[in-house]
């Protein structure tokens, strides 16, 4: 008899304790459930309320939504993209006639010209028509501007085959670029000496003209202090994202025509391994 009641008890004891394991376990993976499900939500919003903002030109706020992603989920699939994001709207910004850290509003003197702005606030002239929708470059007294007084910087990185935009310690933009073969671009700190609109090529034993197919340059060159190499467009924009060139950083059209407009001469170029 009482081994059968000993038995009974154990029983009881064993389905008592599943019973509170069960319990335990349920409890324990619901929150976690809920959770989740809250976060994705308030992913989902936030990127609504991101596009909203956009569409609106509300390009400074749709940019701080993006960074508070990146922040807040910072484990996410979707950082890359929101970096993306990111970027694009910096862009947009510099291109914008929005007054923002960076920039000023600028009031036209007699005597003025874009390019006496430019050099004063080391920008370039096509940054500033960009800016204020010019769309030639006369200006008159009394108009204010926008000039944008950032200090830019470039990384190079040529493990990545990236180049990094940057003012201070903020990316601007990512670009994807080539550079040398058999890792032939220098390494090292350089700066930006001079800048050309549809350069002539000079290779050895031949010159080739600006439009021509085998013009490997491109529309733009950004010449370092360092003779024989630069930043630059391609004709072969399927090189891209390798190391294929002479020892240059190469460029698609539209990148380094955009890049073109925004740094001036004199900027710094670091590039890494």
């Amino acid at each position: 008899m009482k081994k059968r009641l000993f038995l009974i008890s154990t029983i009881i004891l064993i389905l008592v304790a599943l019973l509170v394991f069960i319990a335990f376990t349920k409890n324990k993976t619901g929150p976690s459930l809920v959770i989740k499900q809250i976060n994705i939500g308030a992913v989902s919003g936030l990127v609504n309320e991101a596009k909203d903002l956009q569409a609106k030109g509300n390009f400074l706020e749709a940019k701080g939504i993006y960074q508070r992603l990146i922040n807040e989920y910072p484990n996410s699939g979707e950082v890359m993209n929101w970096q993306k994001k990111g970027e694009e709207l910096n862009i947009k910004l510099l291109f914008s006639s929005l007054i923002t850290p960076g920039s000023i509003l600028y009031e036209i003197k007699p005597g003025d010209t874009l390019t006496k702005i430019a050099k004063e606030f080391k920008t370039t002239p096509e940054l500033i028509m960009k800016s204020n929708y010019l769309s030639d470059a006369k200006i008159f007294p009394g108009r204010k501007i926008k000039v944008c007084t950032a200090t830019f910087s470039i990384v190079v990185d040529k493990s990545q085959n990236t180049l990094i935009l940057k003012t201070g310690e903020e990316i601007i933009k990512t670009y994807i670029v080539s550079t040398g073969i058999n890792n032939s671009t220098p390494l090292g700190n350089f700066k930006i000496i001079n800048k050309l609109m549809n350069p002539t090529w000079y290779k050895a034993g031949a010159v080739v003209s600006t439009g021509s197919p085998d013009n490997i340059l491109g529309s733009r060159w950004l010449g370092f202090d360092l003779a024989g190499y630069g930043i630059h467009g391609t004709t072969d924009p399927q090189s891209l994202g390798r190391q294929v060139t002479q020892g240059c950083v190469r460029m698609s059209k539209p990148d380094v025509e955009e890049l073109y407009s925004i740094v001036p001469v004199g900027i710094e170029v670091t590039i890494v391994d």
